[in-house]
């Protein structure tokens, strides 16, 4: 099927709104949509809703839903693609893993428990966990604020979980426990430092304080409460409910359903389920002074205590209780920016190897988005990030603009580099055979000890690329790199096995080999 660009749905766009001008639509209208006044709603969902297919269409992602809210309502709901390899649509009702926007639900229910009194923000987290340790002294210093807002001290890559796949009740405890053996990286209360070890931690504090389990405290407390019926804490459930399958882009090129590992471990941090209208749900409460139906799921002084933000991450964005905070720059033209006079705007993107969700909210006007994808790009993960800014342009009545790749060439390339490392494993092992081998000409004795210190120098070259360089560039472990980043694992994996296994035997070999006649094969 010819597939019609943006640029010219939004060029027939302007021909028949000259067309609906033509037959006499009030002025009060056309002047409602200008983007001086904010959107006209029918034609900011329209071209949300163009722009959205456009962009599955052009980035061929596999599914997505979208649903906005506004005054303390549903005022818009789409869903594109398909849900899995059968071509089953995805839906606003469509359970998603949400990764990093877990937080903003942990969040509700750490605040709820600091409402019942059994929580208190600046209380350290030893006086409800005596037990709970790092590797370093000044981790009794941190405190139930300190986790919320992202300052515990504590390092993604010092603490990255993400690698394992248990699914067991008692893994968000047990991971909980291993930070034990995890060193700080700066002090408590000091400054931003992203970690999602700092909400597994308030999951615990929540499932300890309250005695529930976290799963069953989330479905019976926040989910019910929030008439969000398929949201999950756990895979089994959202399997069960018709969870979307994720995909991956290998290599760049095409997408593939993946599984990738999401472990209980880290529950309240990324690895629960939702759906967009479900999400709808909560902001819903949220922009309404925590007011959901007939109930309040937070007191309106707790909301606004999560909406603050309580340290920097930059000069522009701040960080509050499980939302990042920034000026609406969407909501003006570039040559307008004026960072104080914006709206506050409070987002969170989840991001994981193989799903991307984003949440955003505008209290001044009480608008919400919820946007799910069942996919995602890890080389490049700004290109689907662009899709979340844009949405917010085009609700504000501005066009969208072009995705800007921020990634570096490591990131971006990371597959062509464990690949061209494989290749060269490759070749070197096939280089030692010959050698070791192929009849051997006078004169040239040194060429097996040539060959047994190049392949050294390769593998000693994988060995500190895989286990020092990519887990600091990456602030994570190894173990994540490979089941994250799907089609750098595929490659990396046989490199590791080749450059551990082989040195030693391939090397003895080969030096036996120099030692021996101008004439001597090995048999």
């Amino acid at each position: 099927m010819r597939q019609i660009s943006w640029s010219a749905r939004c060029f027939l766009s302007g021909i028949l709104a000259a067309a609906a001008l033509g037959l006499g639509i009030p002025a009060a209208a056309i002047a409602e949509s200008a983007p001086t006044q904010g959107p006209h709603p029918d034609q900011a969902y329209d071209a949300l809703d163009l722009f959205l297919q456009d962009q599955l269409d052009t980035l061929d992602i596999p599914g997505a839903a979208v649903v906005v809210v506004q005054h303390g309502l549903q005022v818009h709901s789409a869903a594109f693609g398909m849900a899995d390899d059968s071509a089953r649509p995805m839906t606003a009702q469509t359970p998603v893993l949400l990764a990093s926007t877990s937080k903003s639900l942990t969040a509700i229910a750490v605040m709820q428990q600091v409402e019942a009194g059994r929580l208190a923000l600046d209380e350290p987290v030893q006086t409800y966990l005596p037990w709970f340790t790092l590797k370093d002294s000044r981790a009794s210093a941190i405190t139930v604020r300190h986790l919320l807002h992202q300052t515990s001290g504590m390092s993604s890559g010092d603490t990255a979980f993400e690698g394992s796949n248990a699914q067991d009740p008692a893994a968000l405890e047990q991971g909980v426990r291993a930070l034990a053996g995890a060193p700080l990286a700066g002090t408590p209360g000091a400054e931003f430092g992203y970690a999602n070890a700092n909400y597994n931690i308030l999951g615990l504090l929540v499932q300890t304080v309250s005695g529930q389990p976290f799963a069953d405290y989330m479905e019976q407390h926040v989910f019910e409460p929030l008439e969000m019926p398929h949201s999950h804490p756990t895979r089994a459930a959202a399997r069960a409910d018709n969870l979307a399958a994720g995909y991956s882009l290998w290599f760049g090129s095409f997408w593939l359903q993946t599984d990738v590992p999401a472990p209980a471990t880290g529950m309240p941090s990324t690895t629960m389920y939702s759906s967009a209208e479900d999400l709808g749900h909560e902001l819903m409460a949220l922009l309404n002074d925590g007011r959901y139906g007939d109930g309040h799921i937070l007191q309106p002084e707790s909301v606004r205590a999560m909406f603050q933000p309580r340290v920097q991450v930059d000069a522009s964005k701040g960080y509050a209780m499980g939302w990042f905070t920034r000026p609406l720059v969407e909501s003006v033209g570039p040559s307008e920016s004026d960072d104080g006079d914006l709206p506050l705007l409070l987002e969170h993107q989840g991001e994981w190897g193989n799903t991307h969700t984003y949440l955003a909210m505008v209290p001044d006007s009480r608008l919400g988005v919820a946007l799910v994808i069942n996919g995602n790009d890890a080389s490049a993960p700004s290109r689907l990030k662009s899709i979340d800014t844009n949405i917010l342009r085009i609700l504000h009545g501005g066009p969208p603009v072009l995705a800007v790749v921020q990634e570096d060439w490591l990131q971006r390339y990371s597959w062509a580099v464990a690949l061209a490392l494989l290749v060269a494993e490759l070749l070197s092992l096939w280089l030692a055979l010959s050698v070791l081998f192929r009849r051997r000409a006078a004169g040239r004795r040194w060429l097996p000890a040539v060959v047994a210190v190049g392949a050294l120098a390769l593998d000693a070259f994988a060995l500190w690329l895989c286990f020092v360089y990519a887990p600091a560039r990456f602030e994570t472990d190894l173990a994540v790199i490979i089941r994250q980043f799907p089609d750098v694992g595929v490659s990396l994996v046989p490199v590791l096995a080749l450059a551990v296994v082989l040195p030693l035997p391939r090397t003895v070999l080969l030096l036996l080999r120099t030692r021996a006649g101008p004439q001597a094969e090995v048999a």
